[in-house]
């Protein structure tokens, strides 16, 4: 469970950089500020570094971890902005013509 309420926070954040209208004007033009990839990396780095400072998730404070957990973070992110939008579920219906 502690994992999931950590997919979610860095899903939240990731979400709200990089596609938030209340950073338009700020968010660089750089393709880093607009990947949910490589945002995500950095947003799960972020909460871990925030590790000590809240009771919501609780991991140790390995390097190893620390990988780990932007790792985890950069790919879940990715994978639920792709599949989620402001519409709800990205149905794409593969045709083969």
């Amino acid at each position: 469970m502690i994992l999931l309420y950590f997919i979610l926070a860095s899903y939240g954040i990731t979400q709200i950089l990089v596609y938030g209208r209340i950073f338009n004007k700020i968010r660089p033009a750089h393709h880093f500020f607009h990947c949910p990839m490589c945002m995500g990396w950095w947003v799960g780095l972020f909460l871990w570094a925030l590790n000590s400072h809240t009771e919501l998730f609780t991991f140790d404070n390995s390097f190893a971890t620390a990988l780990v957990l932007a790792s985890v973070s950069s790919g879940t992110s990715y994978v639920l902005i792709t599949m989620f939008g402001d519409e709800g579920i990205k149905l794409k219906i593969w045709r083969n013509d």
